[in-house]
């Protein structure tokens, strides 16, 4: 079982609190654990899976998609005795609704939920407060069925976003097309993504649909905007803007920014993540591995070095490699953006020549909080990788899974990093943590089984969701 949550003061910067400083940062602590077994899945490996699992909460309810395709509420506040171990187990379970394919995203609208899958249809299904279906759609009938049968080929939920009664959900599908002039599977311009930004209604009406050839992997959103960011446009003359900015009423294009025009940019990909800013767009560049906050003109007010390309040794200090480098980079692969500041987080080491590496990235694996104006405040270790992270305007939630080239089962689990100053709250998992959700009274996260390949041990962890209080 894993171990009760522990504080720490993980922020790499100085504390800019009103002590001035002197008491170091204030980690965002944690109370009463809670734990609801979900069932057998097979362990993910050494490399990271795909999500195939997501959590939310609501005002009453933790509500969890299962890669059953299942959807399960417990109860939010209720417990039954502990286990003797220090931890309760979550319950009772207020209701469940059977599904088929990987539940994949999931957010809080409208006085239920709104889940996202990845299958044969991709869909999207309204569920309300006592777990009744209220109405689905089928992302399949705007991106097309898969052309195999296979994770990677199915529709995929990306990102659902929600600003009061109005939802946003991007879903994408992929294929290689081959043919005379492009019969080499590996070559990009085989490669297309099918994709679609859909305006929902509480009634599950489509207000408008954004349809590109391109890969959407967030959205955000406020009042008059709808920011959509695209990690892949393999297509340039059908699409070839790392972010796009939609009008919340009519789904019209209002602003394009794509940081692969910059002048040292020379990656394929343009954007990994973005946040809205009162000021503008917080964004996690893939393309020259920095993070940009930008204005709402889309004009860049401030440009953070996060994963650029280093050179790091590899050898191992004696022989004819003693000094062998590498030349590595790693992407900035989430922004979250809140009240009190931004924080970026990186994600794993990749060299520019060849797929593996010995080397590390000074990066690798870093969260990196800055200012409303773009000073950097803090740098705190992230743990792990991270499938995506959660936040509220003043914490940034970051899921811990294993680095997929060092196993260390010892960094599985949540960690909680105050935005203002970067103190940091570590909460233990035997398996890797997936999915997390967070909110002003608690956070909730999900545990999946791991087997390493290259290890002796049995599988560690087991499927399960956890709820802490705040």
């Amino acid at each position: 079982m894993p171990s009760p949550s522990r504080s720490e003061a993980v922020g790499g910067g100085d504390s800019d609190g009103e002590d001035g400083g002197d008491s170091g940062p204030t980690a965002p602590g944690l109370a009463v654990h809670a734990v609801a077994p979900l069932g057998d899945l097979d362990p993910g490996g050494s490399r990271q899976r795909g999500r195939r699992t997501a959590v939310a909460l609501t005002e009453d309810s933790v509500v969890v998609g299962t890669a059953d395709g299942d959807l399960r509420a417990f109860e939010r506040t209720g417990t039954t005795a502990g286990d003797g171990g220090g931890d309760d187990t979550l319950g009772p379970e207020r209701w469940r609704l059977d599904g088929n394919e990987p539940v994949v995203a999931l957010a809080p609208f409208d006085g239920g939920v709104l889940a996202g899958t990845r299958g044969e249809r991709g869909a999207i299904r309204h569920v309300d407060a006592v777990g009744d279906e209220r109405w689905r759609l089928n992302a399949a009938d705007d991106v097309g069925a898969p052309v195999k049968a296979t994770r990677f080929w199915y529709p995929f939920v990306a990102a659902i976003e929600t600003h009061g009664d109005r939802a946003y959900v991007a879903a994408r599908r992929y294929e290689r097309r081959r043919g005379a002039e492009d019969g080499d599977d590996d070559d990009a311009s085989a490669r297309r993504f099918e994709s679609v930004v859909y305006a929902l209604d509480p009634d599950g009406s489509v207000a408008w649909r954004y349809a590109v050839r391109a890969s959407p992997i967030a959205v955000a959103a406020d009042r008059d905007r709808v920011a959509v960011a695209y990690n892949r446009c393999p297509e340039p003359t059908a699409h070839d803007d790392g972010l796009v900015v939609l009008d919340p009423d009519s789904g019209e294009v209002r602003l394009r920014w794509d940081p692969r025009r910059a002048p040292d940019a020379d990656a394929t990909r343009p954007v990994g993540d973005v946040a809205l800013t009162p000021e503008g767009y917080a964004v996690a560049s893939h393309a020259d591995y920095r993070g940009y906050l930008l204005d709402r003109d889309a004009a860049v007010r401030a440009s953070l070095d996060l994963g650029t390309p280093v050179e790091r040794g590899v050898g191992d200090g004696s022989g004819s490699d003693a000094d062998a480098t590498d030349r590595v980079y790693a992407y900035p692969n989430h922004v979250h953006a809140g009240a009190d500041g931004v924080a970026f987080v990186v994600g794993n080491t990749f060299p520019e020549e060849g797929r593996e590496t010995a080397a590390r990235h000074p990066a690798e694996h870093t969260a990196v909080g800055v200012d409303p104006a773009g000073e950097e405040r803090w740098r705190a270790d992230a743990g792990g990788f991270a499938h995506h992270v959660a936040g509220t305007d003043d914490t940034l939630a970051v899921p811990t899974a294993q680095h997929f080239r060092e196993r260390d089962p010892s960094i599985h689990g949540v960690r909680l990093f105050d935005l203002r100053s970067g103190g940091g709250t570590v909460v233990d998992t035997e398996g890797v943590a997936t999915a997390v959700a967070l909110d002003g009274d608690g956070v909730a996260a999900v545990e999946e089984p791991v087997a390493y390949h290259d290890d002796d041990a049995d599988e560690r962890g087991a499927y399960r969701l956890h709820r802490w209080q705040r």
